[in-house]
């Protein structure tokens, strides 16, 4: 990572990123810049000066002075704001997206839920009806019972119901006007953007059985990333209207809906967890004692295609030690 100096002449840095990179090399003449992105990631606006000495065309001076990222191509490590363009001014807040949930997800079960995920990636891990694993609840395994921690998910067969999910609501975070009000159309999210490392697992809908679905892949870059792109015309099973709880305080869009399915090579073998991974995480669910558990550490990231606007999930993939 880098910083170009921003104190003189405005420096404009424009790189493609890993996509565009990737249809370029096509050759075919096909390629076309169509969208660009814009982003504001470096700069802290508390830094606007209304006391400045010297009068008002110095208030941003150290605003506009303020280093800027250099440009890079990897598209999941830059870009966290970016800048949309919204014509109408009689706007007092913007929607914004954050992890919500009823009783039935990653707000049940025992112990604190500190915002982070960690999906179970086998069966001996999360377990089963007959096995002492740590989501193995018995007599509830099919999903009657409640998670035994909260922010587990079970990786391994995600669809039995049983364990958490990832909820992402939308809206407008504001007491000042009642979420009893519908929200305008031009701030309510029908699109999202989920972009995860595709060696560790997949996305799925919270259905069980035949109500399940997987997400289709839209494509992967060459770091592994795949981007999964849910619409809520076509894909009802992952984005529905918000008609429950949820923390947003406001006006409520869409509640966006997942679990993770655990990749073959976490469920199968080591090989990952030992190259990438470490040991040393413990969990303790139904089972007598706490289980020792080899863990790798990653983040999914769900950006809404209509305001930009993105949240960062931490996922722990993690696998009994044997």
């Amino acid at each position: 990572m880098a910083f170009l100096d921003n104190s003189g002449d405005i420096i404009l840095d424009a790189v493609l990123t890993d996509t565009g990179r990737f249809r370029l090399a096509k050759g075919d003449g096909s390629f076309k810049i169509v969208k660009f992105a814009l982003g504001d990631d470096e700069i802290n606006y508390g830094s606007y000066n209304k006391s400045h000495a010297s009068g008002s065309a110095y208030y941003d001076l150290e605003i506009l002075q303020t280093p800027v990222l250099e440009a890079f191509t990897n598209n999941t490590s830059t870009m966290k704001s970016k800048l949309i363009s919204i014509p109408r001014t009689n706007l007092l807040y913007l929607p914004v997206m954050k992890l919500s949930g009823p009783a039935d997800s990653q707000t049940s079960g025992s112990g604190e839920f500190d915002g982070s995920f960690t999906v179970l990636t086998n069966l001996a891990t999360a377990g089963d009806r007959n096995n002492n694993g740590i989501l193995d609840s018995k007599d509830g395994w099919v999903g009657t019972g409640s998670p035994a921690i909260k922010g587990v998910m079970n990786g391994y067969e995600p669809f039995t119901g049983l364990g958490s999910y990832i909820r992402i609501d939308q809206g407008l975070d504001t007491g000042e006007i009642g979420n009893t009000y519908t929200i305008d159309a031009d701030l309510n999210e029908t699109q999202y953007i989920i972009e995860m490392d595709n060696r560790f697992g997949s996305i799925v809908s919270i259905g069980q059985s035949v109500t399940a679905k997987s997400a289709n892949v839209s494509y992967i870059d060459d770091d592994n990333i795949a981007s999964y792109y849910l619409s809520k015309n076509t894909d009802p099973e992952f984005i529905e209207e918000v008609t429950d709880a949820s923390t947003i305080a406001g006006p409520r869009g869409t509640s966006l809906r997942f679990k993770i399915q655990a990749s073959t090579d976490l469920a199968t073998s080591t090989y990952l967890f030992e190259q990438l991974g470490t040991t040393g995480y413990t969990l303790k669910g139904n089972a007598t004692t706490a289980f020792p558990l080899r863990y790798i550490d990653s983040i999914i990231k769900v950006t809404g295609a209509t305001t930009g606007y993105s949240i960062s999930i931490p996922v722990r993939f993690a696998r009994k030690v044997t």
